[in-house]
């Protein structure tokens, strides 16, 4: 029987497979919005466990959202490709 060697750091942050269309900005969100998951739940865990106030808890999940809002907004996830910066969509 084969075994594969699992990598530590694949253990540790576990990605799912990705689904969608793939684009290259659409798999760089993907990886994004899968790091903020994660986070998100090392955050509550620390918080759930004592390790963490709630304030600071919801602090960094804040910031953490407005990382991943400037990632799609840079990545102009959601955005049609072929409209100009000032044409106006119907």
């Amino acid at each position: 029987m084969e075994r594969k060697i699992v990598n530590k750091d694949d253990f540790i942050y576990p990605r799912g497979r990705y689904y969608g269309q793939v684009k290259p900005e659409n798999l760089v969100f993907n990886a994004n919005l899968q790091e903020f998951a994660q986070k998100v739940s090392y955050i509550c865990n620390l918080e759930t466990g004592g390790k963490m106030a709630p304030d600071e808890a919801y602090d960094q999940i804040k910031d953490l959202w407005k990382q991943l809002k400037r990632s799609k907004k840079e990545l102009r996830i959601g955005e049609d490709p072929f409209l100009d910066d000032g044409q106006i969509q119907d």
